[in-house]
């Protein structure tokens, strides 16, 4: 799976160098990158949802970043992160809508047996796998806290 999904990548770079899109085609290469260096890293092939984490934690990074520089009122900065995670989800699974998401997560509770904060860990454990490159694991807590209170 990852090297059709690196190929297609790559499709993308030389379709944005071709139209001249060099902030995209640059991008693309970073996720090219990572990719590459887990595989070389796990000594195989990476699975599809190998793929997927490798791409949200990219994702992540640059939520991060964006904290930090507007902090540090980088606003430029802080938008050339933004647009990064807008190339890079093209890549990555149709997001889980809010209300979807919320719906798994009163199932997960109530398929562990949570019943107060404590077994937040319990539900996160469970709720990850299902929702790797779909939805924020930091929104998704907050809605575990919630529920959990």
């Amino acid at each position: 799976m990852s090297q059709e999904l690196i190929s297609s990548i790559q499709e993308e770079v030389k379709i944005s160098l071709k139209s001249g899109d060099k902030f995209k085609a640059s991008t693309l290469r970073l996720i090219v990158s990572e990719l590459k260096l887990e595989e070389k890293n796990k000594s195989s092939e990476l699975t599809s949802e190998e793929s997927v984490t490798i791409m949200a934690k990219m994702i992540k990074q640059r939520k991060d970043s964006i904290t930090q520089f507007e902090l540090a009122n980088r606003l430029e900065l802080a938008q050339k992160e933004k647009n990064e995670i807008g190339i890079i989800q093209t890549f990555l699974p149709e997001q889980i809508p809010d209300a979807d998401l919320s719906s798994l997560i009163e199932k997960i509770i109530k398929e562990t047996g949570a019943e107060s904060i404590k077994d937040m860990g319990k539900v996160m454990g469970a709720l990850k796998p299902k929702i790797v490159g779909k939805a924020d694991p930091g929104f998704a807590s907050s809605i575990v806290k919630k529920l959990l209170s």
